[in-house]
């Protein structure tokens, strides 16, 4: 399509594409501002905020004139869940909100991105030290992925022009707890799973760094056109780093696991992640437009005579894994092109934070495990015990920091 050389040059031009008028800063900022206010209480899985929130996309989705896509012409997908540690917690219900551009084509793209977060922090996944009762707004986690659905939704529905896809646009709740609306979503979809040619995923997409724009892409090992697709955007205006894996702590993995290539678009985490302080105020909107650029962009490239054909990827796993018997207590980047496992962000109260490891910091050792992916990482997790001291040596800004680390 002839908008992919438009939204190409917008990007190579800078980050900010108001000047094309094909995404909007201030109204990104504006869904934002919404989902991610005081009055929605953070969205819990299943709370009143929660509610609202729902209400809110669905009013979006009808000024652009999508149809209901949960089925019997509703917008919502109901499911059951329970909250906190392994299912153990409160009980509810709690609503996937879907949105349907019916193009009359062969094929769907589902573009998705949960909105529930954590609430008052009564689930216990805030990593604030002190959380219950304190609101946790989620502004990028997720409030910015929600607030790129619906101006993708904006975008494809008014831009004149008829896409040779269906898009399904899919805000899933229960992220937070374990993918739960995603997963629910994937065993009862309300299309065939076999027309989706791919699953596009916003995940924390709102704190794209002024200073040094990173764009972290997963999944591009599900499909073997991604990577030459992704490879048009690299530019001095924003770096993309790409990693294969199709499994990872999002909804995409629910994808994946049913045999459909995935994306992943994060902008990384930093120090508010899980706790009280991740507000509307720090959000990049110009740097959300830059990623719906790609996004849209990548969408212009895909093949319309085909589905995508899907790749088994490696699996990587995560920091808090069940089969750990420690935790390091770290945000670890899952893109590659880093000699080592860089540091997104060191929480409060571990280990790694009263070793004086700072974000940022590249781990290359651990004991006598060299580093080289979080593969390496993750295997060097599992040798320890709690009470264990071992020797963590990381790059800092190119010199060599050795740190005592104890479990």
């Amino acid at each position: 399509m002839k908008i992919v050389y438009i939204l190409l040059a917008a990007l190579f031009l800078g980050l900010n594409a108001q000047a094309q008028n094909w995404f909007h800063a201030d109204t990104i900022q504006k869904h934002i501002n919404y989902l991610a206010s005081d009055e929605l209480e953070g969205r819990g899985t299943g709370t009143k905020g929660e509610e609202k929130a729902a209400e809110y996309i669905i009013n979006q989705f009808v000024k652009y004139n999508l149809k209901p896509g949960a089925g019997t012409n509703s917008w919502k997908q109901e499911f059951e869940f329970k909250a906190g540690t392994h299912g153990t917690g409160r009980a509810g219900k709690a609503n996937n909100v879907i949105g349907f551009l019916d193009n009359g084509a062969p094929y769907t793209v589902v573009i998705g991105a949960h909105y529930d977060h954590l609430g008052k922090g009564e689930d216990g996944h805030s990593l604030d030290g002190h959380a219950e009762g304190k609101i946790h707004n989620g502004a990028d986690d997720n409030a910015s992925g929600t607030a790129g659905v619906i101006e993708l939704a904006r975008f494809f529905a008014t831009n004149n022009e008829q896409e040779k896809f269906n898009f399904l646009f899919i805000c899933f709740s229960g992220e937070e707890l374990g993918l739960l609306g995603s997963e629910y979503f994937a065993n009862h979809p309300s299309i065939q799973l076999e027309t989706i040619t791919c699953m596009m995923n916003m995940d924390m997409v709102g704190r794209l760094k002024k200073d040094k724009p990173v764009l972290e892409v997963s999944g591009i090992g599900t499909a073997p056109e991604w990577k030459s697709m992704l490879t048009r955007f690299k530019s001095a205006a924003m770096e993309i780093q790409m990693d294969s894996a199709g499994v990872g702590p999002s909804d995409h993995t629910s994808f994946y696991n049913k045999g459909i290539p995935v994306l992943h678009f994060f902008t990384g985490t930093h120090s508010d992640y899980h706790k009280p302080g991740d507000d509307a105020d720090k959000i990049n909107a110009a740097g959300e437009e830059a990623v719906l650029l790609v996004i849209s962009g990548v969408i212009a490239q895909l093949p319309t005579d085909r589905k995508l054909e899907f790749l088994k990827t490696r699996n990587p796993s995560m920091d808090n894994s069940t089969s750990f018997k420690v935790t390091l207590g770290i945000m670890p980047s899952y893109a590659g092109g880093t000699d080592g496992l860089k540091v997104e962000a060191v929480l409060d109260n571990k280990p790694a934070l009263k070793a004086g490891m700072k974000d940022g910091d590249v781990i290359i050792n651990m004991g006598d495990m060299e580093i080289k992916d979080i593969q390496d990482y993750m295997k060097a997790l599992g040798k320890f015990e709690k009470g264990q001291t071992t020797t963590v040596i990381v790059n800092r800004s190119g010199e060599k920091v050795s740190l005592a680390v104890t479990f």
